[in-house]
């Protein structure tokens, strides 16, 4: 072949080279997406170059393994095939030293795996070229295609020098793709590693109360939650009826998948049918997309429907229909969609008599009433009350950073005698004041709400003058001044900022027995 030939062929390569590098330039500009770009860049490359398959593969620096990110020519069941350890076949080394590697004719190069099994094609012999694909000097994959190979003294140095060029081209997009599969992980740990969290906060075990009526709701949850029964949760406003939800949905077998949460009370009617099963684009007056409603939403997992007596006799009907065929359709859609969903609801409402009015449909109750479990209200549950009170003062000592150890006898005294309408919320409520309130590590009666210190609250039928409230106020913190001085009169007394003799005159008033407060010295 004459010089002036060469030297023709030569230019019409490199003029072949830089029109598909031009493309691919385009390509990358446009789509960053390496699953999306791999046939795009290889078409051309196989069409013009006589290259024929061709992979990316991906370094994972967290496991070490080299896996096809993406590939050209491969069926699917070869790229899973195709895994690597650093340093492991020719894709491995060129990943550990970051040197390109030629191997001219594969079947006679024994460090050359073939795990993929594309290459098993008899009497046609395959060349096979590995350049490493880096970020500054790190290597974070390897580029390699195949092509027939050619006795013709075909110089495959050009092919590495065009390979190089076109990796480190894709190298922003493979960094890109690497970056992302490494935050989707970090995602998906920190997932799971979050609902761990939850199913060890709403373990039964973990709940406060060791009341009877408590411990047979706790062995309720226990047992409903590994099934996929409906279940009614009753109670009154504030016993804790989420919680026990919550508690379901983290110890069952769809404890990974979604926990969705409607308060139907807090839904207008003209919203509620659209929230809870989506709409369509175009539905109604402001509905400038198609949405997924609750259900959707929930697939797989749990949908809890608070306040389940105040939906409308219109959504009644629609509810009993999910229930019954498991299926939706969005509102302005005709489509039906299957659902996968556990259903849990709650009431503080009498479902029986709301039947009897005509206010609850009675099919649905009873579609509903499958598994029931009742929440006992807070002035069933007294022998619970101290358990959750220390819980919340610790809770809210921490949150609030302050050193609140004890509740004072009188405050004691309060929070038992009061009737508490609004169950444990409302004992939260008061809890979290009364720490706030605090200024020397004790709860004392006068840092709890007027609530419990009025005779009508309590329904203890007391009648508080001012009087009495000054001498009850006084005797508590002459009994808290002998408690936190174990009985030392003197002490106490400089603690109160009053003489000794006083002090003695109050405690006698009172009928107070300093000496009992000396046992533990």
């Amino acid at each position: 072949m004459s010089e002036e030939t060469l030297n023709s062929k030569h230019y019409r390569r490199k003029i072949k080279e830089l029109t598909l590098l031009f493309e691919i330039s385009q390509i990358l500009d446009q789509n960053m997406d390496l699953k999306e770009v791999i046939t795009p860049i290889l078409e051309p490359l196989a069409e013009n170059i006589g290259m024929e398959r061709g992979t990316i593969t991906l370094l994972n620096r967290k496991t070490g393994d080299i896996s096809i990110e993406a590939a050209f020519g491969l069926s699917e069941e070869e790229k899973t095939k195709g895994r690597y350890k650093v340093g492991e076949g020719v894709t491995g080394t060129v990943v550990q030293t970051g040197v390109p590697k030629i191997i001219p004719d594969i079947e006679e190069e024994p460090s050359f795996l073939d795990r993929t099994g594309a290459r098993k094609v008899k009497n046609r012999k395959t060349s096979f070229i590995c350049v490493p694909i880096k970020s500054g000097n790190e290597v974070i994959g390897a580029f390699s295609v195949d092509r027939i190979y050619e006795d013709s003294g075909l110089d495959l140095e050009d092919d590495v020098r065009l390979l190089t060029i076109v990796a480190s081209m894709i190298a922003r997009a493979v960094k890109l793709r690497q970056h992302s599969e490494e935050e989707k992980q970090k995602l998906l740990e920190e997932n799971t590693r979050l609902q761990n969290q939850l199913k060890d906060k709403f373990q039964p075990d973990n709940m406060i109360g060791n009341s009877q009526a408590m411990q047979e709701a706790f062995d309720l949850i226990a047992q409903v939650s590994k099934s996929e029964a409906t279940v009614l949760i009753r109670g009154e406003s504030g016993t804790g009826k989420e919680l026990v939800a919550h508690a379901i949905h983290y110890n069952s077998l769809r404890a990974k998948k979604p926990f969705i949460k409607v308060n139907c009370a807090a839904l207008p009617e003209s919203v509620i049918e659209s929230e809870l099963f989506g709409h369509e684009k175009g539905a109604f007056t402001g509905a400038l997309a198609t949405r997924k409603g609750r259900f959707e939403m929930a697939d797989g997992g749990t949908i809890f429907l608070d306040e389940i007596g105040e939906l409308s006799a219109m959504t009644q009907v629609k509810l009993l229909r999910v229930l019954q065929e498991r299926e939706i359709e969005r509102v302005g859609g005709s489509q039906t969609i299957k659902i996968n969903v556990r259903i849990i609801t709650a009431t503080n409402r009498n479902l029986e008599e709301e039947i009897l009015k005509g206010t609850f449909r009675e099919d649905l109750y009873y579609r509903l009433n499958v598994f029931p479990i009742h929440i006992p209200p807070m002035r069933e549950r007294k022998t619970d009350l101290m358990l959750l009170a220390d819980f919340f003062i610790e809770k809210y000592s921490q949150k609030n950073r302050k050193q609140v150890k004890r509740i004072s006898s009188s405050a004691i005294d309060l929070l038992m005698s009061y009737h508490w309408p609004g169950n444990v919320r409302e004992l939260e409520n008061c809890i979290e004041r009364a720490v706030l309130l605090s200024t020397d590590q004790v709860i004392h009666a006068y840092h709890l709400p007027p609530s419990l210190q009025s005779a009508e609250s309590s329904d203890t039928g007391l009648h508080t003058t001012l009087l009495q409230s000054v001498e009850n106020l006084e005797i508590e913190l002459i009994k808290e001044a002998l408690k936190s001085n174990r009985g030392n009169m003197a002490k106490a007394a400089r603690k109160l900022d009053i003489t000794e003799r006083i002090m003695g005159l109050r405690v006698k008033k009172y009928g107070i027995d300093y000496r009992k407060y000396r046992t533990n010295m």
